[in-house]
């Protein structure tokens, strides 16, 4: 088998489990400290039809003054981003392979993380074909994210599951399976163009995937947590729960990342408060 069998899943027990531990609170420094690291770990992200050039720039200064870990744009404004963050660690992130829903055919999802590699993407997000996988053709759902890492190279892929149409829990951890033992870098929640995006549970099953896959393999993969994720509370939540599942070797922007647009903002008043004691105007933070 290329990928392990996919182990039962009790949701009510798991929830339960999940609750408790999203439940726990970071305290004082600790808490500072976490919060930096969520907002080191964030994939800035603009991914509309109306992303001009100033929106462009707007998101790759925020991401360059604040240290986020990324920004993620469509390919056509790849080369105009990597002038942008030049020098600054910030990594250009790009959605390729027939972002958001993958309903092209494979020869012209692989034609476009080409062109997205060709404009110097230091990061490719692709979509699981949730199609074949529906209907249980798993294999070639491996194949296509194995030729998806084949043209990478040592360009990080991330590979997202698209969660919220994969319905039932014992899926989510076959799909986060079959990515991980094809050679994604990171798996990752949503596209964030769906009706259901990043739940805890969600996020507590993907990374049950990646202890087991480290534990077997002895590799690495991150996980990235995307769609919906606007507050410093959600972020504290993912937090907690990557600390106990995988531990505080994963709490790096290596292998731990949001995908959010907003989310930078709140996090921001919130170290703010931090240091003030109180909550500051958010007229202090930029919106754009």
């Amino acid at each position: 088998m290329l990928w392990p069998d996919t182990p039962k899943i009790e949701p009510v027990m798991l929830r339960e489990r999940v609750m408790s531990i999203a439940s726990r609170s970071f305290k004082g420094e600790f808490k500072t400290q976490a919060l930096r690291c969520a907002l080191n770990s964030i994939d800035l992200t603009t991914l509309e039809g109306k992303d001009t050039d100033q929106r462009v720039v707007q998101l790759c200064q925020k991401a360059v003054n604040w240290k986020t870990a990324a920004v993620c744009v469509y390919p056509i404004n790849i080369a105009q981003a990597k002038l942008l963050v030049n020098g600054s660690g910030v990594k250009v992130t790009s959605v390729a392979a027939g972002f958001p829903s993958a309903q092209l055919p494979y020869k012209l999802r692989c034609k476009e993380l080409e062109y997205a590699l060709s404009q110097g993407a230091d990061e490719i997000d692709v979509v699981m074909n949730r199609k074949l996988f529906l209907q249980g053709q798993y294999k070639k759902v491996y194949k296509e994210i194995e030729g998806f890492k084949k043209l990478c190279g040592s360009v990080t892929l991330k590979v997202i599951l698209e969660t919220g149409e994969l319905e039932r829990l014992e899926f989510i951890r076959k799909a986060a399976d079959i990515a991980l033992y094809a050679g994604a870098d990171f798996i990752k929640t949503s596209t964030g163009k769906t009706s259901v995006s990043a739940r805890n549970d969600v996020v507590y099953v993907m990374m049950g995937a990646l202890a087991e896959y480290h534990a077997q393999t002895q590799k690495k993969a991150g996980i990235k947590a995307s769609g919906g994720i606007s507050t410093s509370k959600q972020a504290l939540q993912y937090m907690a729960l990557a600390l106990e599942v995988l531990g505080p070797e994963w709490m790096h922007p290596q292998y731990f990342r949001f995908g959010a647009s907003s989310l930078a903002n709140d996090i921001q008043l919130q170290l703010l408060k931090q240091t003030l004691g109180v909550y500051p105007h958010t007229m202090y933070i930029s919106t754009d």
